[in-house]
């Protein structure tokens, strides 16, 4: 008997057997790549499942990362095009703009986020949280895309192989998935992890590639660099025995290019307003610890006039009065991250909760803030009608980088420059060298510095389709477009949401046309899968 399943409350599809749990392709993760990456199966006839962690899909797309990371929309293709000329249709309809008009909001970020639309392309990449959310199921939806909300696959015994061949997945539940090929599109590279596939995390040295921007990386002093003088690092000014303030480090002569396993930050991506209608107050966390924000309060005595915006916090503009507000990393807390149990990740995620508002707290509240930012920091609250079922506050953690795989084929620096063009194309990346300061370290003289950051401009490059197969003899049914292959510096480059959905879609052909032609996913001819990626419109060659 044919039985219709629902995803809280919408129809998503007609399947002969509500219990079955055997599928075409299986996609675990739930974000944009997980997205793209079902879509496209379901369009392309297999029977597919989603497996999402949360009651949520679309990662950090619909979780507060509304200002996109994106340069170069000419070179985004595809559904993640389809996705933003959504986003644009949308925000046409005069309805939708509550409490601001389309024309006056697009004037006042025209030098911000690469003016946020394109009237010839018809996309739009600013946008509010539950409404990228909303897109992203209806088109789950209209490829009848089956979602298992809420399930986290089993870490101890969770990935049954045969040989080389992915069988089943375990969820904790019990839940037992089996697929002809699987996706691993989390941030996490879980499945790619438990399946037995190689995998690095952290900072490769500059001399495994060859590279410039990786491994240990002193930058700035904190306080005034111009004059040299730096916030004192201590727990008690002056006293070194009073130990260092939390989450710094003591530089003991660490070499520069050097590898190591500490990641880059991660943060929330906080949705605000200034609209008194629709702004939630932010309270002082029950965990808040003065001590993690010490440094900031030394600075703000350093210099007082330094401005909020920017230099403190990033408050880029919403449709309706509302912000994607960046900066609010905790450098340092999440080296353990990667690697740690759904516990020990839950509780990293809690501390980045406690530290986003708590820092938002310390700005409009603590006495050794300068008046103009309190004042300021004031305005502004949490939006009421995002995250409804969170409190107003993202379920999503920003995993700036987590596991990379290891396969035949390594994305590197030079692909980033152009120095190199790698191979069999899959979709290209767009954004520019960047990553965020990964810690806070105490140097040979007894400064603080920030460190691990960089940011370089590079033109968009192919992303090749060796960086998201692993190697044959790991495993023949299983596809990486988030966690791909890549040294840290490249992944800093792809590692946008834009760029992921192109990969999941591009991950999903694949993994069709490894079924049509009963072949591993390494043996899929590529001139058979660009053909079938061009005429679906993703842009392979700048």
């Amino acid at each position: 008997m044919k039985k219709i399943i629902l995803i809280l409350g919408m129809t998503i599809g007609v399947l002969n057997d509500m219990n079955a749990r055997e599928y075409d392709i299986c996609v675990y993760g739930e974000t944009s790549a997980g997205v793209t990456a079902a879509v496209q199966a379901g369009r392309m006839g297999k029977s597919v499942v989603l497996i999402s962690n949360s009651a949520h899909v679309g990662g950090t797309t619909t979780s507060g990362l509304t200002a996109t990371d994106i340069n170069s929309h000419l070179s985004i293709g595809g559904l993640s095009r389809e996705f933003y000329q959504r986003i644009y249709r949308y925000y046409l309809d005069a309805a939708t703009w509550k409490n601001q008009e389309r024309d006056a909001y697009f004037q006042s970020i025209v030098k911000r986020v690469f003016k946020g639309k394109s009237d010839p392309l018809k996309m739009q990449w600013v946008y509010e949280s539950h409404v990228a959310e909303q897109i992203m199921r209806t088109m789950l939806l209209e490829a009848g895309v089956r979602v298992l909300f809420n399930e986290r696959l089993d870490l101890e015994n969770g990935v049954v192989k045969k040989e080389n061949t992915i069988h089943k997945i375990t969820m904790e539940s019990g839940e037992e998935i089996t697929a002809k090929v699987f996706i691993d599109a989390t941030y996490e590279g879980d499945l790619m992890a438990k399946a037995g596939v190689s995998y690095t995390y952290g900072r490769d040295a500059n001399s495994d590639y060859n590279e410039t921007y990786n491994g240990y990386r002193p930058n700035e002093i904190v306080g005034l660099e111009e004059k040299g003088i730096s916030v004192d690092p201590y727990r008690v000014k002056g006293d070194p025995a009073s130990g260092l303030l939390p989450f710094i480090e003591a530089d003991a002569g660490t070499v520069p290019g050097s590898a190591d396993k500490r990641m880059q930050s991660y943060c929330y991506r906080l949705t605000l307003t200034d609209d008194p209608a629709n702004r939630v107050p932010i309270r002082k966390p029950e965990n808040y610890d003065p001590l993690w924000f010490e440094v900031l309060a030394r600075q703000l005595e350093l210099d007082p006039a330094i401005p909020l915006r920017k230099k403190l916090i990033t408050l880029t503009p919403m449709p309706n009065r509302k912000t994607d507000t960046n900066h609010l990393d905790f450098v340092g807390a999440n080296y353990s991250y990667t690697e740690g149990s759904y516990e020990e990740r839950e509780k990293i995620a809690a501390l980045h909760k406690d530290y986003a508002l708590g820092k938002l707290w310390f700005l409009a509240n603590d006495p050794r803030v300068p008046e103009h930012i309190r004042e300021e920091m004031s305005e502004w609250g949490l939006a009421r009608d995002e995250f409804v079922d969170n409190g107003n506050f993202p379920h999503q953690l920003y995993v700036r980088e987590a596991r990379r795989m290891l396969s035949d084929y390594v994305m590197t620096e030079h692909h980033c420059t152009g120095e190199e063009i790698a191979p069999e194309s899959v979709g290209l990346a767009t954004y520019w060298l960047d990553c965020h300061y990964v810690s806070m370290v105490v140097d040979q003289e007894g400064n603080l510095r920030k460190e691990g950051t960089y940011w370089m401009n590079t033109p968009n490059y192919p992303v090749s389709y060796k960086s998201i197969r692993p190697k044959e003899k790991e495993c023949d049914n299983l596809l990486v477009p988030v966690c791909l292959s890549a040294s840290h510096v490249a992944f800093g480059s792809i590692r946008m949401e834009p760029v992921y959905m192109v990969l999941g879609q591009s991950a999903a052909t694949a993994a069709a046309l490894s079924i049509d032609r009963e072949c591993s996913v390494q043996d899929v001819p590529y001139e058979v899968l660009k053909s079938r990626l061009v005429s679906d419109g993703q842009i392979l060659k700048r």
